[in-house]
């Protein structure tokens, strides 16, 4: 049995992708899991999950109970919701769909630079106002892009930074060959007008952008995040803007999802906010599905009956 627990808001239903699953047994969930329980009551019957929402978290705890699961063939890049560990041990086999959103989330990303480096917020909400503000905004040509990780949205941001004239060094795990000047993490903080962050949730990536790297920072750069949230302490972020410390900051993912009502970042005028969408184009969507099925339809008929 195939099951898709969380499919809120739909995609997976909706997409042309969903009708390749036809003649197999399928149960869809068209709400989120509450907790848990919930999420084991409704995979814990299932030969292969197929995971939208990174809201499903397979704990050790789940993952013991489901006797019969053997794959996790999870839509988007990001595995942190997944305990690999307990997977391993238990012989269960985690996909997922590397590269499939590089181009939409890498595109998002140079939309939050320009956003921030014009000011388009403020002068769109001012003209709005009836106002016709004549503050100049500032380019990117010629500026230094500074790259925190280099894996398929990484390059692909380098590779658009460079097409609109911009320098790029960068800093990743495993530096190889020529998208970016190879520096130090903290070289990219002191020499980049923009820091932008790609790399993966893990251990070793919780927390290690804080409060000591935002002080290398230059007052007017920009800092732009669309890997994950918990890679940035945001309360050393929070400081670092209110103190005026960096010019601004272009997010699409938090610590905590969705934002609570009395975030701190919506009394802030020098951050563009967007709601974990960079990878949701129809394309990038479509595409991800596809893979995502192809996963788990390539694991049952490679498996041993």
């Amino acid at each position: 049995m195939i099951v898709i627990p969380d499919d809120e808001p739909a995609v997976m239903s909706v997409s042309a992708a969903y009708s390749r699953l036809s003649g197999h047994e399928v149960r869809l969930y068209t709400s989120r899991p509450s907790d848990p329980e919930d999420l084991l009551r409704r995979i814990q019957d299932a030969d292969v999950v197929i995971n939208i929402r990174s809201t499903s978290r397979f704990t050790d705890s789940v993952l013991r109970r489901c006797p019969k699961l053997r794959l996790i063939s999870i839509w988007g890049t990001g595995v942190d919701h997944v305990d690999l560990t307990a997977a391993s041990a238990l012989g269960i086999r985690v996909a997922s769909t590397p590269g499939v959103s590089a181009t939409a989330v890498a595109e998002h990303t140079i939309a939050l630079m320009m956003a921030l480096a014009r000011g388009l917020p403020q002068i769109d909400r001012e003209v709005r106002e009836g106002r016709w503000p004549r503050g100049m905004g500032r380019q990117l040509f010629g500026k230094t892009l500074g790259l925190i990780g280099a894996g398929a949205i990484g390059r692909e941001v380098a590779r658009i930074g460079k097409g609109i004239g911009m320098k790029v060094i960068g800093w990743t795990f495993h530096p190889t060959g020529d998208i970016a000047e190879w520096v130090s993490l903290e070289d990219v903080f002191r020499r980049a007008d923009v820091v932008s962050v790609h790399v993966r949730q893990s251990r070793e990536t919780v927390g290690m952008i804080r409060r000591e790297h935002f002080q290398l920072m230059q007052p007017h750069a920009i800092f732009i995040n669309t890997a994950r949230g918990p890679i940035v302490c945001e309360r050393d972020l929070l400081d670092a803007l209110q103190s005026n410390r960096l010019a601004g900051a272009g997010l699409d993912v938090f610590e905590r999802e969705p934002l609570p009502a009395d975030s701190p970042f919506f009394r802030m005028n020098n951050i563009v906010l967007t709601p974990h969408a960079a990878g949701l184009t129809p394309e990038a969507t479509e595409a991800g599905l596809e893979m995502a099925i192809d996963n788990a339809l390539t694991f049952l008929t490679a498996k041993p009956t």
